[in-house]
C-alpha cells in the first residue's frame, strides 16, 4: 500500500476560536473530541470526508507569525467566483481577510485569503485544477 494523506494536526493557542472559525468559514464539522493535551483534542472534517481527511486541533500552540512573503496556507475550493467574494466579505467584516480577492494566471485562479485565530492562512479559490469541477480542467 502507498502512503495516503489522512490528516493535518495543529497546535493552537485558542482551541474554541479555531473550531468556530473552521465551522463558520470552511463548513467543517467536529466529528470527534476527547480529553487530552490540557483540555481536549478535536477532529474536524468536511461533510462526507470524515474518513478521508481531517484536521486534528489541539490546544497549547503559539500563534503563527508568518512573514509578509510567506504564502503557506490551507486551500479550499469554491464552486464559483461569487462564493469567493462572499467569503471575502464575511472575512472583511470579521477582520480576518488578508488577501483581497484577485485573479492569478492558471493554475492559481481566483482566490482570497483569511487568517485563522492561530495565525494560519486559509485560501478560498475558484478555477484551480483541484476540487469541484476540476475533472474538467487539464493539469498541464
Amino acid at each position: 500500500m502507498h502512503p495516503t494523506l489522512t490528516h493535518v494536526a495543529l497546535h493552537v493557542p485558542d482551541l474554541d476560536a479555531c473550531v468556530t472559525f473552521y465551522e463558520q468559514f470552511c463548513r467543517m464539522q467536529v466529528i470527534h473530541q476527547r480529553a487530552g493535551k490540557g483540555s481536549r483534542i478535536v477532529w474536524m472534517a468536511e461533510p462526507g470526508k470524515e474518513h478521508s481527511f481531517i484536521f486534528v486541533i489541539m490546544p497549547g500552540g503559539q500563534a503563527r507569525q508568518l512573514a509578509a512573503d510567506d504564502y503557506s496556507h490551507f486551500g479550499f475550493a469554491m464552486a464559483n467566483r461569487a462564493e469567493v467574494d462572499r467569503i471575502a466579505e464575511r472575512a472583511r467584516q470579521a477582520g480576518c481577510l488578508i488577501w483581497e480577492p484577485r485573479d492569478e494566471p492558471y493554475p492559481v485562479g481566483y482566490y482570497c485569503g483569511l487568517r485563522d485565530p492561530a495565525g494560519n492562512y486559509v485560501e478560498f479559490s475558484y478555477g484551480q485544477p483541484l476540487g469541484p469541477g476540476a475533472e474538467h480542467m487539464p493539469l498541464a
